[in-house]
């Protein structure tokens, strides 16, 4: 019975264990990649190079598991697979390296945090999350909702005094030539992150539809990697028309930020998103982003030497407090769900064992009667 409840106890565990292990890993992603555009890489060069990365990681996997159970490839799915690869691949990573570009990976990380809340509107829009304007928790849901945007506007355009962190200081002059390098632009930042987030929200939404009729992740990952590849390599042609230097790449941070971008945050990611969204939706994946926030926040601070200002963090606290009333209110559906699920599958349990019984009981009267019938005639014989 410990070994059961044990095993029950690390099952439940595995979506909260896999969604903070994905934060890490954007987390790093974002510490990486911010220094290799900070050494002149092209935004658009990196998306390509990180997305065939992910689909020369990805495909062998996605073609050896899922051989027998890949359902057949339909019209609609492909139609679906292609805008799944234009959505985030293309559209939103494309806005995210840009709006880093012009403002910090710390800025970056917490605009990103108005994620959830739009995941959580397209969801509720298609029914995919259930909103109850009479239950607390559906209030605490929307309110929530309100309070994470409203964060992100804060943050956007108060900056507030600056935080001389121990390890940040002496780093005045370095600060500010990056700013002058980079072209930095908070507002514009912020807008090309939003649109990007909601991007995002767009396609995490549709890929919790796809998997509903193409229910293999392996493959969708590879197809959506793929398909995001191309779109974003016809992209980068277009914006880097006429400068063949963008796309070269040697063995420095350009190479790292690629493989580990793709591997990691596309292939890994996508992958284990797709499983989680089976179990706990597609506002529960999203519901996690502050995490990322933080772990930013002290690594850029650390190893870029960014300086944070007190508007920004008191806009990134409002996010996360909006964030974690969003989160309640979803946790309030957990048990619900959770529980009718446990009443459904037990009566089911019940109901099965009882009509096993009858039948066995069944069998048996049977047989005596066709015994009663044959001795008689035996004997008579």
């Amino acid at each position: 019975m410990a070994t059961e409840s044990s095993n029950a106890s690390y099952d439940r565990a595995k979506p909260f264990l896999a969604v903070i292990l994905m934060q890490f890993g954007y987390a790093g992603m974002s510490i990486v990649s911010k220094h290799a555009l900070n050494e002149g890489m092209s935004q658009h060069v990196l998306v390509v190079y990180r997305h065939a990365v992910a689909t020369l990681a990805i495909a062998p996997f996605a073609f050896i598991f899922d051989r027998k159970v890949r359902p057949k490839m339909t019209l609609s799915i492909f139609f679906k697979i292609i805008l799944l690869g234009l959505l985030e691949p293309t559209i939103d990573q494309n806005l995210y390296y840009t709006g880093m570009k012009y403002t910090t990976a710390t800025f970056t990380a917490a605009m990103c945090n108005v994620l959830p809340a739009f995941a959580f509107l397209m969801a509720w829009g298609l029914r995919l999350e259930k909103v109850n304007i009479r239950k607390m928790h559906s209030q605490a849901k929307i309110i929530g909702t309100v309070v994470t945007v409203g964060g992100a506007m804060l943050m956007t355009l108060v900056k507030g005094t600056r935080l001389d962190l121990p390890w940040t200081k002496g780093y005045d002059q370095l600060a500010s030539t990056s700013a002058l390098t980079n072209h930095q632009d908070p507002i514009k930042g912020a807008l090309m992150i939003t649109i990007g987030c909601v991007c995002w929200a767009c396609f995490i939404i549709l890929q919790a539809i796809t998997l509903k009729s193409y229910p293999v992740e392996l493959s969708l990952t590879a197809w959506i990697c793929f398909m995001g590849t191309i779109e974003g390599s016809i992209l980068a042609v277009v914006m880097e028309r006429g400068n063949l230097s963008a796309w070269s790449i040697g063995l420095d941070s350009k190479l790292l930020a690629a493989v580990y971008s793709g591997v990691i945050c596309s292939g890994l990611a996508y992958y284990v998103q797709g499983l989680i969204m089976k179990r706990k939706g597609p506002v529960f994946v999203t519901a996690f982003n502050p995490l990322s926030m933080v772990i930013i926040a002290m690594l850029g601070s650390f190893f870029l030497k960014e300086i944070l200002y007190l508007g920004r963090v008191i806009g990134a606290v409002v996010i996360v407090s909006g964030l974690y009333l969003v989160l309640w209110g979803k946790s309030k559906d957990e048990p619900l769900s959770n529980s009718s699920n446990d009443e459904v599958a037990g009566s089911a349990t019940q109901i099965d064992t009882k009509m096993q019984e009858r039948t066995e009981s069944l069998n048996q009267e049977f047989v005596a009667i066709d015994l009663s019938r044959v001795r008689p005639t035996d004997e008579s014989d």
